[in-house]
């Protein structure tokens, strides 16, 4: 797999990486979860669990502790705990994609290196910068001239081009794969979270979308942005594009927190917080595929190692 392949599938995976647990009062085991290359990673009490298929078609399966700073002060404040979880889910997430790359494919060349994440690192940079940030700013100062105007058709230039951007990648087949493994882990979350007696076949039933996803965050994250970005419009709208881009980039963390606790409270608020959320779970259909049976078999497998065995018990 060369490295364009690599990156791809780092950007797109970090597209469910922002999975958020239940609570803890409102399901005795909160999980979550993400798709990786041929496999699941799913993240219980105490453990997390990976299992990916390898090409012979059997499964390799590994776990480690689960922690996190968010249990201690001052990482558990509000605003900041967003952008702790999503640092370590991010740390998370690269050592899964790259154990599952080397298991896949079962060669060790395919294990994602130092180089590999600061690539990636420096892509995921540019893609926000460039692509999300200064894209959309530049286009709308030259739709608009208002600055009330400017500052809604940026946001929402911002949510066309990142939705446009999920739909073409979805093309390629190795990210659709990554797709229909991103479904079975949320059927597998939807059916432990609905009580069901856990076989793949049951799992099959389950939704592929759920409130609690990544990509539903992301583009909450784009609303919240068009209202922390426009006093900051208008602050520095006598200085140079750059620094106008820069501005915006240095505001990404308060962006992340807030949504964080958006996604957060309406996921833990019953009937109504899904109202108010059920907009933004449309574009899971997106980053989600109706997975096969054996795909779902992997998501549960995947769920009982982190769960230490307690579906199997």
């Amino acid at each position: 797999m060369n490295i364009i392949k690599k990156l791809n599938m780092i950007l797109i995976s970090a597209l469910n990486l922002f999975a958020l647990e239940a609570e803890e009062n409102d399901k005795k085991i909160p999980v979550g979860g993400q798709a990786v290359i041929e496999g699941v990673l799913m993240k219980g009490k105490n453990l997390w669990g990976l299992a990916v298929r390898r090409p012979s078609g059997e499964v390799f399966k590994d776990s480690w502790q689960n922690s996190s700073r968010t249990k201690h002060f001052p990482y558990n404040l509000i605003f900041i705990r967003g952008v702790v979880v999503m640092c370590e889910m991010m740390a998370v997430g690269f050592k899964a994609l790259s154990k599952s790359a080397e298991v896949a494919l079962e060669e060790e060349d395919e294990k994602m290196t130092f180089k590999d994440i600061l690539l990636a690192v420096g892509l995921a940079v540019f893609a926000v910068g460039g692509l999300f940030i200064a894209l959309p700013l530049w286009l709308a100062g030259h739709l608009a001239t208002q600055q009330l105007h400017i500052n809604i058709i940026e946001g929402v230039l911002r949510a066309v081009i990142f939705i446009a951007y999920v739909a073409v990648i979805g093309l390629w087949p190795d990210i659709r794969e990554v797709f229909r493994y991103h479904g079975a882990e949320h059927k597998t979350i939807n059916a432990f979270e609905a009580e069901m007696k856990m076989t793949p076949e049951n799992i099959m039933k389950c939704s592929r979308i759920h409130p609690r996803c990544g990509t539903s965050f992301l583009l909450i994250a784009v609303i919240v942005s068009i209202i922390i970005f426009s006093p900051v419009k208008t602050l520095v709208s006598g200085e140079s594009f750059i620094m106008q881009v820069i501005a915006r980039i240095i505001l990404i963390p308060l962006v992340i927190g807030i949504s964080y606790e958006i996604i957060k409270l309406a996921s833990n608020s019953g009937k109504i917080g899904l109202c108010f959320i059920s907009p933004f779970l449309t574009l899971q259909y997106l980053t989600t595929r109706e997975p096969n049976i054996n795909q779902a078999e992997i998501a549960l497998i995947s769920l009982d190692t982190a769960l230490e065995g307690g579906l199997s018990a």
